[in-house]
C-alpha cells in the first residue's frame, strides 16, 4: 500500500479477508470483545489471527498473529494508545492499516469506542473508512568510535533520559549532516523528540506545542530544563538532529514510543531524522482531529 507524501487521507480498501487482533493481556473484557470480532468475521468470511499473548482458553483455537504482522489486511487493536502503538510496530513496515478500538482511559489515537466496534468494522469492510498516513521518526545510535549501533523508529516519540537514580544530564543538540550547526546545550532530565502525532503525548505533558498530524516535522521538547531560556523547538521534516551528552554520563537510555528501550554507552550520540515509512491509521467517516482534542484533552472547552 503506497502512502501519499503530503499527509492527505486516502480511502481504506474494503473487503479484507484476514484480520490480526492485538490486545492487552489481562484485560477482563477482552475475551468477550474478541468473541464479538469473531461473530463479525464469520458473517463476512474473514479469518482472524490473534496476538500470541492473548491466545488462551477458548481462543487458543485461533491462529497466531506473527510478530511482524505480515499476512493480514488489517490490524485491529483492542485497548488504549499503548496497545495501538504495539499494533503499529507490527504493521507499519509492511504498510498494514491499523484500526484502534478503545478499551482504555484516554484512547487519543484510537478511532472507535467499544460500543461502536461492529459499526467500525462494517465501515472498514465496506471501504467507507479513510487512512491517515502519519509521519514517523528514526533514531540511530552512533558509538563513540563512529560505529553504528541500534536503530529505533517511533510514531509518537524518541526520548533520551537518565536511567537509574534521578540525576540531571547535560545534553548538546546539533542540526545537519556533515558540517553540523550547533543548536545549543542545556541541563535537565532529558529531551523528547516527537512527531506531530506524538505532540499530544509526553511532549505536551512536558510543555511542548500541539502540532496537527497532517504536518511533518520534529518537535524537540526539553524535559525539566534547568533554565528558563530553553523552550520547545519545531524543526523541518528533512532535518537531521544529533543529541549527545556533554559529559561522559552513565545510565542514559533512549526509548521509542515507550515500547522499546536502548541503553547508551558513554560517548554515544543519537541521530534523529524522518522515519523509513509512514503509519496507516484508520479513521472513520465524520471523525475530526479537533473533536478528539476537545473530547480527550478538554482543549478549548
Amino acid at each position: 500500500m503506497t502512502a501519499p507524501g503530503d499527509g492527505r487521507p486516502a480511502p481504506l480498501p474494503g473487503g479484507f479477508t484476514r484480520i490480526g487482533v492485538v490486545g492487552r493481556d489481562g484485560t477482563a473484557e477482552l475475551p468477550a470483545v474478541v468473541e464479538r470480532v469473531l461473530r463479525f468475521a464469520e458473517k463476512h468470511g474473514i479469518e482472524v489471527l490473534l496476538e500470541e499473548t492473548i491466545r488462551s482458553g477458548a481462543l487458543k483455537k485461533l491462529g497466531s498473529l506473527p510478530e511482524s504482522g505480515r499476512g493480514v489486511d488489517l490490524i485491529l487493536t483492542l485497548g488504549g494508545d499503548g496497545t495501538l502503538l504495539r499494533g503499529v510496530r507490527m504493521g507499519a513496515p509492511d504498510g498494514i492499516p491499523v484500526l484502534g478500538v478503545n478499551l482504555g482511559r484516554l484512547g487519543f489515537l484510537t478511532s472507535s469506542s467499544l460500543a461502536m466496534l461492529e459499526s467500525a468494522l462494517e465501515q472498514a469492510f465496506a471501504g467507507a473508512a479513510l487512512l491517515d498516513h502519519r509521519f514517523t521518526l528514526e533514531g540511530k545510535i552512533v558509538h563513540a568510535d563512529g560505529s553504528a549501533g541500534l536503530r529505533l523508529w517511533a510514531l509518537n516519540d524518541l526520548v533520551l533520559h537518565k536511567g537509574g537514580v534521578a540525576r540531571i544530564v547535560r545534553l548538546s543538540l546539533w542540526i545537519g549532516k556533515g558540517a553540523m550547526e550547533e543548536i545549543g546545550s542545556f541541563s535537565g532530565d532529558g529531551v523528547i523528540v516527537s512527531t506531530p502525532t506524538g505532540s499530544t503525548a509526553y511532549s505536551l505533558s512536558a510543555g511542548g506545542p500541539i502540532i496537527v498530524p497532517t504536518m511533518d516535522g520534529l518537535v524537540v521538547t526539553p524535559i525539566c530544563p534547568h533554565t528558563m531560556a530553553m523552550r520547545p523547538l519545531v524543526l523541518a521534516d528533512h532535518s537531521v538532529l544529533t543529541i549527545q551528552a556533554v559529559d561522559r554520563s552513565e545510565d542514559l537510555v533512549v526509548t521509542a514510543d515507550g515500547q522499546i528501550a536502548c541503553p547508551l554507552r558513554p560517548g554515544d550520540r543519537m541521530v534523529v531524522e524522518k522515519g523509513p515509512h509512514r503509519v496507516a491509521l484508520v479513521r472513520l467517516p465524520g471523525q475530526s482531529y479537533f473533536d478528539t482534542l476537545r473530547r480527550a484533552l478538554n482543549w478549548a472547552v
